[in-house]
């Protein structure tokens, strides 16, 4: 079972620190074994599922962990399916992986999911995965993709210990049925032939059951209701327990001690799985991600008050270069906002200069990436030629189709003169035809080929400052005067859905 020493937060702080100073990091990619692990792990969970399954079916009694796994399979089930979705092929590679150690080959983000849940029995919450990571980074700060990916991880490590909550299940579901077979074949014996009790007890002694513990909790159990008729055979299995150097007394206290951690360790991570789909991982990963941190200390005092995407917009570029780079996310991050700084003391904070995104999406960026070391791919070098060339490179596919077109059909009526007035008549419409083909067919090849690049915005979530008080203009024109009336009901219901004190709506009308 996943399960080692129980910490408190303080221990499980130390602990994460002590880690931080023993991970080491392999520079070289290697293979994905995150998949090959989820779909192991669903073979056997299914396996066990079913071992529990076909024990319920008769009526026969179950222990509270089968019941938690009986009850619970349909979420182990999405959780399977959800990973596979979440985890595409070749996602762990992107991840810095661990050199050496039990999970070398694995993500380090992995380990710390893995060790996580193996000091706290499967018990995932905000308090201790904040204190975890927050620990660990006060050494070796995470990647971003590190820390997005860190629900992910826990999911897959929460799977694979019910893994083997599961095995442990099925193992004991498997001893209890032998003890049963067993004990009702006694028990039928000595009902219908009392002579063949000893005859069969010989064939049990030398089939060389192991005597587990919840194999004899539940061989004693079916036994002892029947009384004195079945003494001798207790009295022989204590004989061969006290060769071993245990009492039936001491396995049953064993098994109950087992069954209830069981129960606790498949009770935590089922709870924790649900727990993961509730979470808010954007607020967590900007808390705790150091690069956010850094953006923070923008000059113009802009990046706090934009919204969730401009803001995860801003650290993908941040990733970006860094990967391109020598330099760390951090350093990468640290040298826009410098950047920023030198251009808000010599342009002044309102500047756009002195703004960090101007250095990750707007024309600063080309600083931000010679002052790093950057090396573009070729791909992005022609991406980027071209977003200079943006008119020529529109205009011109659609003058070529319409040319090519023209020149087409030129051909067919060469017959008739240069000079034929019915060429001009012909040429006119067709060429407008033409041109508005070859404008949409321009236009479904740029929306195919570039992606959208979306403006950066403020989050007014909380309201409109009185700094960005907004007035909202409706231009109109006034047919007739019911329309009055249309059009001031339409601005009232604008009003009364969008109530702030700095938002005003006006009519502009003719």
């Amino acid at each position: 079972m996943l399960r080692s020493e129980l910490f408190s937060i303080e221990q499980l702080k130390r602990h994460a620190v002590t880690l931080a100073g023993q991970h080491r990091i392999d520079p070289r990619p290697g293979p994905d074994r995150l998949l090959p692990r989820l779909s192991d792990n669903a073979r056997v969970l299914l396996a066990a599922y079913d071992v529990v399954t076909a024990a319920a079916m008769p009526g026969q009694r179950i222990v509270p962990a089968e019941a938690w796994l009986l009850d619970n399979f349909y979420l182990i089930e999405q959780q399977i399916g959800m990973a596979r979705r979440h985890l595409p092929r070749g996602y762990s590679r992107q991840l810095p992986r661990l050199a050496d150690g039990l999970s070398a080959g694995f993500p380090r983000i992995y380990d710390l999911a893995l060790e996580l849940i193996s000091h706290m029995d499967g018990r995932v919450d905000s308090d201790n995965a904040t204190q975890l990571i927050a620990a660990y980074q006060t050494v070796e700060p995470l990647k971003l993709g590190e820390l997005w990916a860190f629900p992910i991880m826990l999911q897959l490590a929460l799977l694979e210990n019910l893994r083997r909550v599961g095995v442990r299940i099925a193992q004991r579901r498997e001893e209890r049925d032998a003890a049963i077979t067993w004990a009702d074949r006694m028990l039928a014996t000595a009902e219908s032939e009392p002579k063949q009790l000893i005859q069969l007890l010989a064939e049990f002694a030398n089939a060389d059951v192991p005597l587990t513990a919840p194999f004899v909790e539940e061989f004693y159990d079916r036994l002892q209701a029947q009384g004195p008729a079945m003494a001798f055979v207790q009295t022989w299995v204590e004989q061969k327990l006290l060769e071993q150097g245990v009492t039936a007394t001491e396995l049953s206290e064993a098994a109950g001690r087992t069954a209830a951690a069981n129960q606790i360790s498949i009770a935590n991570s089922i709870g924790s799985l649900r727990f993961i789909g509730a979470m808010d991982w954007k607020q967590y990963v900007e808390s705790l991600s150091v690069v956010e941190q850094i953006l923070r200390e923008d000059p113009m005092d802009s990046y706090a008050s934009q919204d969730f995407a401009t803001r995860d917009r801003y650290r993908h570029v941040i990733e970006d270069v860094a990967r391109r780079s020598t330099c760390s996310e951090m350093a990468v991050a640290r040298e826009a906002i410098v950047l920023a700084q030198a251009a808000a003391a010599q342009q002044g904070i309102h500047d756009r200069s002195a703004h960090v995104g101007y250095y990750l999406i707007d024309r600063g960026r080309q600083r931000l990436e010679h002052a790093v070391g950057c090396r573009l791919s070729l791909k992005s070098r022609i991406v980027r030629v071209s977003r200079h060339l943006r008119l020529p490179l529109y205009l011109g596919p659609i003058l070529l189709l319409t040319a090519l077109a023209t020149a087409s059909i030129l051909s067919v009526v060469g017959g008739f003169g240069a000079g034929d007035w019915r060429v001009g008549l012909l040429l006119l419409p067709f060429v407008i035809a033409v041109s508005a083909l070859a404008v949409s067919l321009v236009n479904l090849l740029v929306t195919l080929v570039l992606p959208p690049r979306a403006l950066p915005r403020l989050d007014f979530s909380k309201g409109i400052p009185d700094s960005h008080r907004t007035m909202v203009i409706v231009p109109t024109l006034l047919a007739r005067p019911q329309d009055v009336d249309d059009l001031l009901e339409a601005m009232e219901i604008r009003y009364l859905g969008n109530r702030d004190p700095n938002l005003f709506f006006a009519l502009l009308t003719d």
